[in-house]
């Protein structure tokens, strides 16, 4: 164990709070950057209403691209936020404190980008009301919006409630916009009695966001598996998307924490060790992900009905080969040998194997997406391999990673990243242990 840097309760609250306080010019430089990476994809989907859907990629039989391939990898990386700090709160984890509002912060932001995909890719993006007023509940479709807006305000609670705290420090400080911070504090002032409340209730969201969460990715999973296409039309569709969303949620924030320490200088908070444990939770993941996409295809391979057979060829010989053995090298191959050791767990050799699963794991999205919607059942001679990532796609993925970052920018201008309450509160129980028990 390495011997971390212990600064005192005021230096706590000035290393947090001062990207608050002090803003240089390359943070309205980045900001500027993304916020033109965003209006350009602004500006490619309004051509895209303007012109129609036949401006992207997708035609028969693959209807669903990228679009789809973020729906489905935004929400996923949702979920590994909440459910990991969520566990470690509720297992009362002395190592959590200092990722717990990154992890919640990326929890709401990948689930608002995650959800608005629906909206690029509806042709009619006007009527995307129409659900709402006239839902048809035997649809997965119906579903997936249900617990998606469940999830989203769970999550923007439950990212909220540990904001309480630091937001009527802020206010105490007069930090500006001070008329902000006095609204979200709601009066707090930090007696036992609120506290005490506030604790209930951060632990009773805690508990609520795990089957929340898992009911999301199950029910997003079913939107798929309850068709009949080929390779969709899965037992274990559920499992198998719940265990990769909890997968590349990971690893998305291993880099968020990385690029977080670096710029904000955080390295006494976000120190090596909490890298350590990630990249070990990150390794088991890689082996049960392993084990699902094994369990998927020998199945397939063993069964060998022909349509499922077909997609499988194109996945392992085909034309979706080279994506689907660079996925199984990120995912597993790679990440294996650098987080299974020690002298490789470190905090490079962790984010450089996040790396390789983020882009893995949005390579397995895209494959399910299209390799099985190239051969559907129907009896008619599909062009196969037909479908090729347009402009206008490529922009609005661009402009959702870019949004994701500013949402971050903006986040680490408003409110501490670390919560300050509760990194002094883990303090105060190292220092004076007999009287926490």
């Amino acid at each position: 164990m390495e011997a971390p840097a212990r600064p005192t309760d005021p230096s706590v609250e000035d290393v947090l709070l001062r990207p608050l306080l002090h803003t240089g010019r390359a943070y309205y430089v980045a900001g500027g950057l993304l916020l033109s990476v965003i209006l350009f994809g602004a500006y490619q989907w309004g051509l895209q209403v303007y012109f129609g859907v036949g401006m992207t990629g997708k035609t028969r039989p693959v209807y669903w691209g990228l679009y789809l391939t973020n729906y489905v990898f935004f929400i996923g990386i949702s979920h590994a936020g909440n459910l990991i700090s969520s566990i470690l709160r509720l297992t009362h984890t002395e190592w959590r404190r200092p990722l717990t509002r990154a992890a919640e912060a990326i929890a709401v932001c990948g689930l608002a980008l995650g959800a608005s995909n629906v909206l690029w890719h509806l042709g009619r993006p006007e009527l995307a009301w129409m659900p709402l007023v006239h839902p048809q509940f035997l649809s997965p479709l119906v579903w997936d919006l249900i617990a998606i807006s469940t999830y989203l305000v769970a999550s923007s609670i439950y990212l909220y409630l540990p904001l309480i705290p630091d937001v009527a420090l802020l206010r105490e400080r007069a930090v500006k916009p001070r008329w902000l911070y006095r609204l979200l504090a709601l009066g707090f002032s930090g007696t036992p009695k609120q506290k005490a409340r506030l604790e209930k209730a951060i632990a009773v969201m805690a508990v609520a966001v795990i089957p929340i969460a898992v009911s999301v990715h199950s029910v997003l999973a079913w939107v798929f598996g309850m068709t009949l296409v080929p390779m969709w039309h899965s037992t274990i569709i559920g499992p198998y998307f719940v265990v990769g969303a909890i997968f590349s949620g990971m690893a998305a924030l291993i880099i968020v924490m990385a690029i977080l320490r670096k710029v904000l200088r955080l390295e006494a908070f976000m120190r090596p060790s909490h890298f350590n444990n990630l990249g070990l939770l990150l390794l088991v993941m890689s082996c049960v992900w392993a084990y699902f996409t094994f369990a998927e295809h020998l199945t397939t391979w063993y069964g060998n009905v022909p349509d499922e057979k077909a997609v499988f060829d194109a996945r392992l010989y085909g034309e979706f080969a080279p994506l689907f053995w660079t996925m199984v090298a990120g995912c597993f191959v790679l990440p294996f040998p650098i987080l299974a050791f020690k002298r490789t767990r470190t905090v490079s050799g962790t984010v450089l194997a996040s790396v390789f699963v983020l882009a893995g794991m949005w390579l397995e999205r895209f494959i399910i997406v299209v390799s099985s919607a190239s051969f559907p059942r129907l009896a008619f001679n599909w062009d196969h391999g037909n479908y090729h990532p347009s402009l206008v796609e490529i922009s609005m993925t661009a402009a959702e990673c870019a949004a994701f970052a500013l949402f971050f920018l903006v986040f680490v201008k408003l409110f501490p990243i670390v919560s300050i309450w509760e990194v002094k509160e883990g303090r105060e129980a190292e220092a004076h242990p007999a009287a926490v028990l």
